[in-house]
């Protein structure tokens, strides 16, 4: 079963320096049937203003994945750990049993970025962070793992999850094939462009889909796309 959730069917904020699109109930927007689909519990789409950024703050007990696709990230943690990521790259956090960071944008320019929060495969892990860098040219016509566990290799950061992200550019009148085993799920949301599923319903940018019981699913674009795909258990 492939169900669509349409760009405009996100929840909007917009607080002048940040403007942010929820997939999931987050914050002040709480929908009792939009919590979570599998472990996935937040996708949060933010447009962040130079200079600007969410300031220390704690979690706990979630694995997070920021993925930026424009502009430029920065992020430190009580850790000590510190990093500026931009597009080709992915920052991984295991929460665990607590953790404070800060993400903010040191540039001019807006950064646009991806946060995603997972329920862990354990409670009570120690916390940890990691940034990877991937070959943008790789994602050319390819599912192309960016976070997966067990790790897929160099450029792929791991997760205490079972579970994979990908992330492709499809040239026009190209198409590819994810395979699953039954009783797993997808997410799907399209970053750019439009995308076609098993020749079906067209997503255009920043549309998503919910994907069960749907072992082999084709992407294909007639005028090309950019999208992401989440193997989730």
């Amino acid at each position: 079963m492939i169900k669509i959730y349409p760009a405009s069917s996100r929840y909007s904020t917009d607080h002048g320096w940040l403007v942010s699109h929820f997939s999931f109930s987050f914050a002040d927007y709480y929908d009792p049937d939009n919590t979570r689909f599998g472990p996935m519990r937040v996708l949060n789409d933010d447009t962040v203003q130079g200079g600007r950024g969410f300031g220390a703050h704690p979690h706990r007990e979630m694995e997070i994945v920021t993925i930026v696709l424009e502009g430029q990230l920065q992020h430190e943690d009580s850790s000590g750990h510190r990093a500026v990521t931009t597009y080709g790259g992915v920052q991984r956090m295991t929460a665990g049993t607590g953790i404070i960071h800060s993400e903010m944008n040191p540039g001019q320019d807006d950064v646009t970025l991806l946060q995603m929060w997972f329920d862990p495969e354990e409670r009570g892990l120690e916390p940890s962070y990691e940034t990877t860098e991937f070959q943008v040219q790789a994602l050319k016509n390819n599912l192309l793992p960016v976070v997966s566990k067990p790790k897929a290799g160099p450029g792929v950061a791991g997760i205490h999850q079972d579970m994979s992200i990908y992330l492709s550019e499809l040239d026009g009148g190209k198409s590819v094939t994810f395979e699953q085993p039954e009783g797993r799920r997808i997410f799907f949301m399209v970053l750019d462009g439009e995308a076609a599923l098993n020749s079906g319903t067209i997503l255009g940018k920043r549309d998503s889909a919910r994907i069960t019981e749907t072992p082999s699913l084709t992407i294909s674009s007639e005028a090309g796309a950019r999208f992401m795909l989440i193997d989730l258990p």
